[in-house]
């Protein structure tokens, strides 16, 4: 089964390389049968010109910016039964190859596999917050997939598709620009197999969004994105920006654009998330008091 890895790329030079050194390290002495694809979105920096020293990788130019178009060109112009969709931001963990034949192999209705991010570059205490984005997502996920079953979940720029199934739902979507896309596939593609969201196939990814636009307000924006597409079929928002944070020492400078909005949005989200947890809490306890759980397992 060969796996194709798709890469778009605009004006992305501070990032390219380590992206895919990152596939070249974790392919090394493995049998596996896999090609790379680096789209060149209507870069004007070095971007084609670093992927072009990789003799192994593919480089093809997409004129049209937009992450999907590129998306697209990338999957046109590759082979593979597996379709890897990763950003040029992102460098693969410690056995993401393998975790993703294994999963295929294994269960062949499956037609899409994601996993989170984690974000190397931010401060440690921004990473922590973050993860308790991810275990309310989780819990949604699972409910839109195994209870409404009217869509998935997938993690734009960490997620692989079977081509077949995606030549069957018609393709990538144009008419979307940036938010939205993953959620959008998910919800086609779940209508003809399988798509699974798991934590154990997490990929690094720079937080140089989330560092410039803020944490709490990308995810209330990302949350918004999600639901629109499962329940309205378009996103929430039509229009993205590029975003290339500063640096220092190696790791962003962590300064929102709106501080101002970024703490009151905090604090909404901090409430609600409290909240959620409490309503867990005493829906377990009652659940345990009323011998519920006890009738369950008997």
């Amino acid at each position: 089964m060969r796996l194709s890895f798709v890469i778009p790329a605009h004006n992305e030079e501070d990032y390219i390389g380590k992206c895919l050194d990152s596939i070249l390290k974790e392919s090394e002495g493995k049998n596996y049968d896999i090609e790379v694809v680096v789209v060149n979105n209507v870069s004007t920096d070095r971007t084609r010109e670093i992927a072009q020293k990789y003799s192994d990788v593919k480089v093809v130019d997409e004129p049209q910016k937009g992450i999907v178009w590129a998306r697209r060109a990338g999957f046109l112009n590759s082979s593979g039964e597996l379709v890897a969709n990763i950003d040029a931001d992102t460098m693969l963990t410690a056995g993401w190859i393998d975790k993703v034949f294994k999963e295929f192999s294994k269960n062949p209705n499956l037609v899409a596999l994601s996993g989170p991010f984690i974000y190397h570059d931010l401060p440690k205490k921004v990473n922590f917050l973050l993860k308790f984005f991810y275990y309310p997502a989780f819990l949604v996920y699972l409910f839109n997939r195994f209870v409404l079953r009217i869509g998935s979940m997938l993690q734009g720029g960490n997620f692989v598709v079977k081509r077949s199934a995606l030549e069957k739902i018609g393709g990538y979507n144009t008419n979307i620009e940036f938010y939205g896309e993953d959620t959008d596939l998910a919800r086609r593609l779940h209508k003809v197999g399988d798509v699974k969201f798991t934590f154990g196939l997490p990929i690094f990814s720079s937080g140089r969004r989330l560092a410039k636009e803020g944490a709490f307000t990308m995810g209330i924006r990302y949350g918004l994105n999600y639901f629109w597409m499962i329940f309205f079929k378009r996103p929430f928002s039509k229009k993205s920006i590029d975003i290339r944070a500063a640096q220092k020492g190696g790791k962003l400078q962590y300064k929102p654009s709106n501080n101002k909005k970024e703490w009151l949005i905090a604090i909404i989200v901090t409430i609600i998330v409290l909240l959620f947890w409490v309503g867990i809490g005493f829906l377990v306890y009652y659940l345990i008091k009323s011998g519920a759980i006890n009738r369950l397992l008997s």
